[in-house]
């Protein structure tokens, strides 16, 4: 039984693939690609109408969409892999928490610094990239002021850390020297992170070089 995962490389569909593998599940990765707009092609609106990636088709053929959604249906499925804290414990609320606060105040972030025309007049788009640059690194700052150290959750690796480090490779809305003198914290997660045997391959798939 196969999973197929619908993204790009660099892209969302990073912190899906990471736990895929992570959960050592069989899956194939279909290349959509951002550059040519394949997403908002006809094709690939009848696998996710909102013409945005990743989406992951399941074993069953059902499509599930949506990062952080996919990251805990794939923990959902997969409990071996102890992607997320116990069920009903206090870290498992955590996690929810934190992975709700990074998909609705840093995600729509990145699409307005990535593609701020979409949003406003030629003249006016600049400087709204960087107003959405800022908010991003506010609400990373917030982020790992959070880490507990080595994991972000005191119970150890979850897919709070490859979502929150997902953000951290996204140079053009961060930019890697800010990232490294601001907060360390979240480069030292995204390290830990990458060293994971498992992890390691789908790192160096989508962001080259590793750190």
């Amino acid at each position: 039984m196969t999973y197929v995962l619908y993204g790009d490389k660099g892209s969302g569909a990073f912190c899906v693939e990471a736990a895929l593998a992570e959960a050592g599940a069989d899956y194939r990765f279909e290349i959509i690609s951002l550059d040519k707009n394949e997403q908002r092609g006809e094709a690939y609106r009848a696998i996710n109408p909102s013409g945005k990636i990743p989406a992951l088709k399941l074993p069953g053929g059902e499509i599930v969409t949506e990062s952080a959604g996919l990251l805990l249906t794939i923990a959902d499925r997969h409990p071996a892999a102890n992607l997320l804290p116990p069920v009903q414990s206090v870290e498992r609320a955590q996690a929810y928490r934190w992975l709700a606060f990074m998909v609705s105040e840093i995600y729509p972030m990145v699409e307005i610094s990535d593609y701020p025309e979409r949003f406003v007049l030629p003249a006016e788009a600049e400087a709204l990239r960087e107003k959405a640059k800022q908010r991003i690194r506010e609400r990373l700052q917030v982020v790992a002021r959070e880490i507990a150290g080595p994991w972000f959750l005191p119970t150890g690796f979850s897919v709070v850390d490859i979502y929150a480090v997902m953000f951290s490779r996204w140079r053009g809305s961060v930019g890697k020297e800010w990232l490294e003198a601001n907060i360390p914290e979240l480069h030292a997660l995204a390290r830990k992170v990458y060293e994971r045997p498992k992890i390691m391959p789908v790192w160096q798939k989508h962001f080259p070089p590793p750190i």
